[in-house]
């Protein structure tokens, strides 16, 4: 694996990391996370810089297997580009059934 591939690789997981700390110490609950608009943002931003790592390994690397790492880049561009279209429910969702999986994948890659 070469060294960009890798510091990408490693950026993702961390910001997963990042996420999941975000809810140490509260529920991963819709309306919680409504009213905390520092999480909210803090949350936003750890998914663009995923969305912007996995654009970066596919432009280097098309096909490498990063699973939903279309759907991944695409939400990236909704929160920069469209971020008044962005809904809560979709981000929380994200956060809790998708990201689980993107870090066990990228955790295996980095093995």
């Amino acid at each position: 694996m070469d060294e960009e591939l890798q510091v990408w690789l490693y950026d993702i997981l961390r910001s997963i990391n990042e996420i999941e700390s975000y809810f140490d110490d509260r529920p991963k609950e819709l309306e919680a996370y409504r009213q905390d608009i520092r999480t909210k943002r803090a949350v936003e931003r750890d998914l663009e810089i995923i969305g912007e790592a996995a654009n970066r390994i596919l432009k280097k690397h098309p096909n490498f297997p990063l699973s939903n790492a279309k759907q991944i880049i695409g939400t990236r561009n909704r929160i920069i580009h469209g971020y008044d279209t962005i809904s809560d429910d979709l981000i929380l969702s994200i956060v809790i059934n998708h990201l689980p999986k993107l870090k066990a994948q990228v955790e295996q890659m980095l093995k």
